[in-house]
């Protein structure tokens, strides 16, 4: 019952404080040793894609160790203490609230017509260019990061605490943020950031396609497009270049009768995109704060579920 208690704390914990700048915050600490851990591996190792599973190997056991050491040291001291700490690092690892507060922002921006303060923090949400994006455009992309960072920011986090307590989270969380700074497609990472981008598509498969399907209950429990979310779920939820990123994208884009993807520039280069979902509506701002009660529900019906099953798991276990 502990770890479950410390996964409900962890998610009310976040959804009441979020991710305050002032709190020295893990998952920044791992992206400044997986930056330190390349340059040390590069200089090991000419053979790129050698230097990058190394970097990756590194950072995983630093992770884990680390993790399981501080909590192992804390539980011998006081188990209020260890308890404590798990729930701290957990919360650590969710960012719904970041999320929504991030997209809020910009609906914010465009309710007061400012384009520019828009285009500005979408920018900070999303990788493609945005300066000359209109309020549509600005909608649309909001969206988009909103669907895609459930899972990476929310369900997956909560997928991996619930196998393996604080120390799966954090495990997990070490392997976003390394396809975050390495898994890019350019002569620098291509091959270097193969170990970390193929680990990331490994460690999201289940937790993407589950949210999916949450995403859907969600739907309608708010009474949108339940139908349409799951039929859009099911035919383009593998139109995404990602083999995950689709899932939730789809299952958001059918509650909300939107077209997402598509055709965007990334640093001055048009780069052309599936699209995703039905464009029944155009993108309004509304949509936005539609996209963030799906978030909302999503975040507590994964809870559930995952707890749930550990509960579930736990008293079959303690059958004789």
């Amino acid at each position: 019952m502990l770890l479950e208690l410390q996964i409900s704390l962890a998610v009310i914990l976040d959804q009441l404080c979020g991710d305050p700048r002032w709190l020295p915050h893990p998952v920044r600490l791992l992206g400044n040793f997986a930056l330190l851990a390349e340059k040390g591996c590069r200089t090991l190792f000419t053979h790129k894609k050698t230097a990058g599973v190394l970097t990756v190997t590194i950072v995983l056991l630093a992770a884990g160790f680390t993790t399981a050491g501080l909590l192992y040291g804390l539980g011998l001291v006081n188990q209020a203490l260890q308890m404590a700490a798990g729930v701290i690092l957990l919360y650590t690892c969710l960012a719904a609230k970041d999320l929504a507060v991030h997209s809020r922002a910009v609906y914010q921006a465009l309710q007061d017509h400012d384009l520019e303060l828009a285009r500005k923090r979408v920018a900070m949400m999303v990788g493609r260019d945005t300066q000359h994006l209109d309020e549509a455009g600005i909608t649309r992309a909001c969206i988009e990061s909103v669907a895609e960072n459930i899972v990476d920011g929310v369900t997956a986090p909560l997928f991996y605490a619930a196998l393996a307590g604080p120390v799966g989270a954090l495990l997990y969380k070490a392997v976003n943020t390394m396809d975050s700074t390495f898994g890019y497609k350019n002569a620098k990472y291509r091959e270097f950031g193969w170990a970390a981008a193929r680990l990331d598509d490994l460690a999201n498969f289940l937790p993407a396609r589950i949210t999916g399907l949450i995403i859907v209950a969600a739907a309608y429990m708010l009474r949108l497009g339940t139908n349409q979310a799951w039929r859009i779920f099911k035919r383009d939820r593998l139109r995404h270049a990602s083999p995950n990123s689709g899932h939730s994208e789809a299952a958001v884009a059918g509650a909300l009768g939107l077209q997402l993807g598509g055709s965007n520039f990334y640093f001055g280069s048009l780069v052309h995109k599936p699209t995703i979902g039905n464009p029944e509506h155009p993108p309004r701002t509304k949509h936005i704060l539609l996209a963030n009660r799906l978030l909302l529900i999503t975040t507590l019906l994964a809870g559930l579920l995952f707890i749930g099953i550990r509960l579930a798991v736990t008293v079959y276990q303690g059958k004789p």
